[in-house]
């Protein structure tokens, strides 16, 4: 599956990465229509991107994969159930002390994943690479929750990827990632809407 495969306009590929865009579009459009399959999805896509990632030597994304597994199947059983267990979790907002603690989390997560990756492994976009692994670990356990600040932290990622992609020559992960901020833009209002309603 890590072939050479051309598409459209002599975009290169491998069916790895294909298959794994294929599967991680799905996921969003799930989740923006809250369909709880869109987890299903994500641990499928997840485990094929951990591949594509780790072969272009980005290692906090490819480990961020296996995190998103374990993290979707919790986000799987928080969206079939309530802390009640009688309905189904709402979309809410996190509270101003949640909001400082998640991005304290965020910086924290960043150092120590920037420290490994810049010292242990032979990455060179360690920087980088810890700083949208730890955005994107937060971003999932907000979409987890269901929490509607799940979605501005993923425009903030999905732009900063797109760059990151480029720079390693993962062309349809890059464009990808660009249909996601468009999608996150979506999912931000949609679920806003379900909070004023």
């Amino acid at each position: 599956m890590n072939q050479s495969l051309s598409l459209w306009w002599g975009l290169q590929t491998t069916p790895l990465e294909l298959l794994s865009f294929l599967l991680s579009l799905i996921t969003v459009v799930l989740t923006i229509r809250q369909v709880h399959w869109a987890w299903l999805f994500a641990i499928l896509s997840s485990a094929l991107y951990g591949l594509v990632f780790f072969d272009a030597k980005l290692y906090g994304d490819s480990a961020l994969q296996l995190m998103f597994i374990v993290v979707s199947v919790w986000g799987w059983s928080q969206w079939l159930a309530s802390s009640d267990r009688t309905s189904v979790l709402p979309v809410s907002f996190l509270s101003g002390q949640d909001r400082l603690f998640a991005g304290v989390a965020w910086l924290g997560i960043f150092a120590i994943l920037y420290g490994f990756l810049h010292f242990v492994t032979d990455t060179d976009v360690a920087l980088a690479d810890g700083f949208l692994t730890a955005g994107s670990l937060l971003g999932q356990i907000l979409l987890s929750r269901k929490k509607i600040e799940n979605w501005y932290i993923w425009i903030i990622v999905d732009v900063l990827y797109v760059a990151l992609y480029l720079y390693k020559n993962l062309i349809l992960t890059a464009l990808l990632y660009a249909i996601f901020v468009v999608l996150a833009v979506i999912g931000a209002r949609a679920w806003r809407k379900l909070c004023q309603a």
